[in-house]
């Protein structure tokens, strides 16, 4: 009898960790898509809102066949000007097939990406995003993405 209640227990524990869980995973993707969103209007203050101080971009990709990791100091900056600099075509990213891992105040977002300017796929390939839950809630710290136009796809 004793098991049983400590069975019962347990499982009635856990189950709120479990809906924690995939509140801290919506929250984590809320900021993901606020991001895109923020490009798609172009406010660089909704962009910037999703970013920490100090946060890195960061693209991977091949250049003349070698492999090139990219990410200057100030690139962040550099891309919110651009988001909220007017231009004439919509910055679309689609995205699918995320991926998101959360552990304590630390999540890591694995997605596949296609950009589009306007109405044309320009380039896609995967963003990997870490993100930190501090005082203001989760903020991107990290973003590294792999850039290709060719072999590209929409989306699902």
């Amino acid at each position: 009898m004793q098991r049983m209640i400590v069975v019962l227990l347990v499982g009635l524990l856990a189950q709120p960790v479990a809906a924690s869980a995939q509140s801290s995973e919506a929250d984590v993707m809320a900021v993901i898509t606020r991001l895109f969103d923020g490009m798609r209007v172009g406010d660089s203050a909704m962009v910037r809102s999703t970013f920490a101080p100090g946060a890195r971009l960061m693209s991977a990709f091949e250049r003349g066949g070698v492999p090139t990791l990219t990410g200057r100091t100030g690139s962040l900056d550099r891309f919110v000007t651009a988001v909220g600099t007017p231009h004439d075509e919509v910055w679309d990213e689609h995205i699918w097939g995320t991926e998101i891992r959360i552990d304590d105040r630390l999540a890591t977002v694995w997605t596949n990406f296609a950009f589009h300017l306007g109405t044309e796929l320009r380039h896609c390939g995967v963003n990997a995003f870490q993100l930190f839950h501090g005082n203001e809630g989760w903020k991107i710290i990290n973003l590294v993405d792999t850039h290709r136009t060719e072999g590209c796809t929409s989306g699902e």
